[in-house]
This record gives C-alpha cells, sequence and structure tokens, in this order.
C-alpha cells in the first residue's frame, strides 16, 4: 500500500502526511508538481495542504493545471483512491475532478481551531471512521468556504457524497467556522466514490501525541481503499 504525496511550490503539509501514512502502516513516497507520471507502485494519492503557488489567481488554481495533475486525474477516472486535503481540496475543485468551489471564509480571516465532524458520506475511503460520533479535526484555512450551485448540492446531498459536515452550523446551514454551505467540509466524487476532498487535517491527528488520532481513521481508510491497486 504506497501511498504518493504531491508536493507543489508552496505545499506545506506533504511531511505531515507522509508521517500520517507512516503512521498508520503505510509506505510513502514523492511526486512533484513538474512530474508527468505517478511513482510505479502508486496505490492511493495525497494532495496535501499549504498555499501552492503562493495562492496566486485562486487558491489551487494554478497547481491544478500542474503537470503532475493530468497522471492525478488518470488515476482518479480509473478508480484510484484520491486524498484531497485544504489546499489539496482546492485544487482538485480546481481542477474539475470534485465539484464546487472554495471561497473566503465568510467572516474574511485566517481560521485555525478544532472542528468537530460528522462523518456523512458514502465512500470507501471512509470506511474506518464511526458515524455514530463526531470526529475531532484541526482546520487551517482562509478560503473554506465551500459552495455549488443549487442542481450541484442537491446532487451531493442526494447521492451521498457529501463526505463530512460540520457540526456547528447557522439557521441557515452555514458552517460557523467560515461560512461553507450545508454545512459541507467535504465532498466525494470519482467513478467508484473514490476521490475524497475536505478542508480539515486529517494528517495532523494521525497519532495520539499530536492531540488525537482521529485523523487516522481517514487515512486508514485511503490505505484500505487502496489494497490490490497500481498505477497505470
Amino acid at each position: 500500500m504506497t501511498v504518493c504525496v504531491v508536493t507543489f511550490p508552496g505545499s506545506n503539509c506533504d511531511r505531515d502526511c507522509t508521517n500520517g501514512v507512516l503512521a498508520v502502516g503505510g509506505v510513502a513516497v514523492a511526486a512533484f508538481h513538474k512530474d508527468t507520471a505517478l511513482p510505479d507502485g502508486t496505490s492511493a494519492v495525497i494532495l496535501p495542504g499549504g498555499f501552492s503557488y503562493g495562492d496566486y489567481l485562486r487558491t489551487g488554481a494554478m497547481a491544478a493545471r500542474s503537470p503532475i495533475m493530468q497522471a492525478v486525474r488518470r488515476f482518479a477516472d480509473a478508480g484510484g483512491p484520491v486524498l484531497g486535503i485544504c489546499n489539496g481540496f482546492q485544487i482538485l475543485c480546481e481542477a474539475g475532478v470534485l465539484p464546487g468551489a472554495l471561497l473566503r471564509n465568510r467572516e474574511g480571516r485566517f481560521v485555525c481551531e478544532d472542528v468537530d465532524l460528522d462523518v456523512v458520506g458514502d465512500s470507501p475511503l471512509l470506511d474506518e471512521a464511526p458515524r455514530d460520533e463526531p470526529l475531532s479535526l484541526p482546520v487551517a484555512h482562509g478560503e473554506g468556504n465551500y459552495t455549488a450551485d443549487a442542481n450541484t448540492l442537491a446532487m451531493l446531498e442526494r447521492e451521498r457524497r457529501v463526505a463530512l459536515r460540520y457540526v456547528d452550523v447557522d439557521g441557515a446551514k452555514k458552517a460557523l467556522v467560515n461560512g461553507s454551505t450545508n454545512g459541507i467540509a467535504g465532498v466525494i466524487g470519482g467513478p467508484k466514490r473514490n476521490v475524497l476532498g475536505m478542508m480539515p487535517h486529517p494528517e495532523r491527528r494521525a497519532v495520539a501525541f499530536l492531540g488525537g488520532d482521529d485523523g487516522a481513521l481517514i487515512l486508514k481508510g485511503l490505505l484500505k481503499a487502496s489494497q490490490g491497486r497500481r498505477a497505470a
């Protein structure tokens, strides 16, 4: 179970993701934005958090056009498990791998705090996460306000492609932490529900000495979904 962690200029959570993969028993390898293929033996991909290309134009917009993303898209289209965390989620949306967009937080400020999340979606990457109690994970972002058109939102809800939902929402069903529509903290895509984008950081809670290990459940789900798969 070899997880490829992709580094873009400005990524700053790639090492954290590598350590998280190792903590749950996986093998981590690296790929870089200029690469045109995933490493041999890749069975899953993580796009980590950070500030790719300095967040110029829009968050994730330039990284979405990096050469490596063609290989990531092929891998995802073939059913390979892909996890995009924070900036990685933004990149997947900008690349059209996931629907919707991440806008500036409602209050216009960067947020860095722990949040509680309900696991509500249907994806192999969520198979290790509990449905009867919330996960506690940290967020650290300035553009985590998920939005999509009404038809897309209805589809996500109908098909259980809302992966995670912030527990704290206001009367208009906007996440208090960032204003995200319907409290959406992550969404599911891919032909086999094999792509997961999420704003919270599971790699920052992968082992107990980091303050909790709820994030290990997401990373374990990624490894489980990767069994028997190799990049073409």
